[in-house]
Order: C-alpha cells, then structure tokens, then sequence
C-alpha cells in the first residue's frame, strides 16, 4: 500500500496533522511500504519528515509550480532542497523540470522523468461536424481551456482573435481575470466571436476539444500540461509557447506549432503555419497514441520496487 500525500498548506502544519492519521493507520493493522507525494512544495517536505519518523522511504513527484516558481522564495527553497536531499527518489513529468531541478541543485542521477499520460478511451476522436452542429459553430474554431489566469496567456489568444477573420474562440474555464477578458473581448470588437463556456466537466471536454481546430495555449510557464494530451488525443493540433514540458509533447508536425514567442501575432502566425499543413485528425490521434498511461505506470511501479530494493537510480521514460 502507498498512502498518497497532498494539500493546500505549511510543510510544518501538513506534517502534524498526518502523522496522527497515520498512526492510527498503522495501529489499525494497515501496511505500506512506500510514502508518495506529488509537488515539492508543501507536500513533499512534509513527506520526508514523516517519512523519517515513521521509517519509510518517500518518492515525491515534481509537477510544475513547486520547481518553477516556489523556489523564488529563500525559505520554501531551502526547504525543497532539504526534502530532494532526503526522499528516496524524485521524479519530474518533464526534462524541463528536471534541468530547472539540476539548476537548483539537485543531482541530476536522482531524478526520474515519468511525464504525464492521458486517458485514450476518454479522449477520442469524434464527429465534429455533429459536434459543431449541436453548438452552432461555423468556420475556423480555437479552444482555450484552462484557469483565467494571466499566466495561461488567454488574453493572447483574443488579441490574436482580433487579427484573423471568420475564426469563433471558445474560453473553457473560470478565474479571476474573467471580466476582464470580456471586457478586452468588448474593447477590440471580438466579444460576437468569443465564447464563455465556464467550467467544464472534464467527461465533457472531449466534445469541446473535438469541435476546435486548434488548443491555444500561450502560457508563461507550464510543468506537463494535461490539456495539450487530451487535445491531442482527441485529434486537435495545439498552438503553444514554448515553456516547460511542452516542446516534449509537439515533436511532429501533425501535434501543432511551437509559437516563436508569447504575443498574439506569433499565435497568428502559428495558426497560418498549422493551416497551411491541413493536418488530419486522424493523423494527430495517431501521434498521441504513444502518449497512454501504461508505459508511466510501469516506469512507477519499476521506480517503487528499485526504491524498495535501495537501488532508486534514474530510468525514465524514453
């Protein structure tokens, strides 16, 4: 058994109010072998101390923020490199965040990449012309799914919208920078073409990415993003910057464009380039059939039992 850590607070405070529930699991008769903590920060700091009070080796999983940004920070920094120094092994979803570990200081032979998959029966390719029937969408069609933060970059993709004719922008996601995307919507003359959808249950973002053409995806920093994968594996080329992981997901032409920097003319151009090509979807599915879960898994299950064995070296995937 290996109990899964996370949540929202101090490394200090996490730390006191699981040990007790794990006492009790272990007064219970319940057994494990294997702490497992996604996010350096708070989470995996937390999970090496237990780990040390308990006896139990812990992998933590590095997915983004917690090497990207928390790091900034001298405190929550010093803390990450105690909990990396001291975990058993570390993994990172992408070989960005691997190097930005290396550069931070971890020793680059205990670090295992094991990157993101996606659900390839719940993504999938579908009819989109019945798709875009149903939601009345006519002509060219991008999607933006994401949290309405300014560093997913959907600011950018309606001042690019403002630059092309005839293409329809759909917004899947909330946050706290919604009204004032729909007020620059307002103020460049695109709010007739942009589309608030809110949130999106995610068993029905398939039908969402299916209608687009394009994932518009302009961030500033992303770990191993989800929504590139399941664009993917639903048929639809992705417009992306060039930031964390991504670059290690659009390999091949059919998987999108790589925009040249994060302003709404090098979506623009990305979006000629894309359309130039007339990529298949089916082409696309293909490509992102390489992308399941089940190479991850066993990379995991393999990691665990070298962790068990105290021969943790690094062998991720290819």
């Amino acid at each position: 058994m290996i109990p899964k850590l996370g949540m929202s607070m101090a490394p200090g405070l996490m730390y006191r109010a699981l040990l007790p529930c794990l006492r009790r699991l272990e007064s219970g008769g319940e057994h494990y072998d294997v702490m497992d903590a996604h996010y350096l920060y708070p989470d995996g700091v937390a999970a090496v101390r237990l780990g040390q009070r308990l006896g139990k080796p812990v992998v933590i999983t590095a997915r983004g923020t917690d090497v990207t940004l928390i790091p900034r920070y001298r405190l929550p920094r010093r803390q990450i490199l105690w909990a990396a120094e001291h975990a058993a092994a570390i993994v990172t979803v992408s070989q960005a965040l691997k190097q930005s570990l290396v550069t931070l200081g971890v020793a680059a032979d205990r670090i295992t990449v094991l990157r993101n998959g996606v659900d390839l029966g719940r993504f999938r390719s579908l009819a989109q012309a019945g798709i875009r029937r149903r939601m009345g969408l006519t002509g060219p069609v991008w999607l933006s799914a994401g949290n309405l933060v300014e560093l997913k970059g959907v600011h950018i993709a309606i001042e690019a919208l403002a630059r092309v004719s005839g293409v329809t922008l759909l917004i899947a996601g909330s946050g706290p920078r919604e009204g004032r995307l729909r007020r620059l919507a307002d103020r460049l003359a695109v709010s007739d073409r942009v589309r608030f959808l809110g949130e999106i249950p995610h068993a029905e973002l398939d039908e969402y990415y299916n209608a687009a053409d394009a994932l518009v995806l302009a961030s500033s920093r992303e770990g191993m993003p989800n929504v590139v994968l399941e664009a993917l594996a639903c048929g639809t080329p992705v417009i992306a910057t060039r930031v964390g992981g991504t670059p290690e997901l659009l390999t091949a032409p059919e998987s999108g464009e790589l925009m040249q920097e994060r302003t709404p003319d090098a979506v623009v151009s990305a979006w000629h380039r894309l359309q130039a090509r007339k990529i298949q979807r089916l082409s696309t599915r293909t490509f992102a059939e390489s992308f399941g879960w089940a190479p991850t898994i066993q990379a995991q299950k393999a990691l665990y039992s070298r962790v068990l064995s105290g021969t943790s070296s690094q062998a991720g995937l290819p």
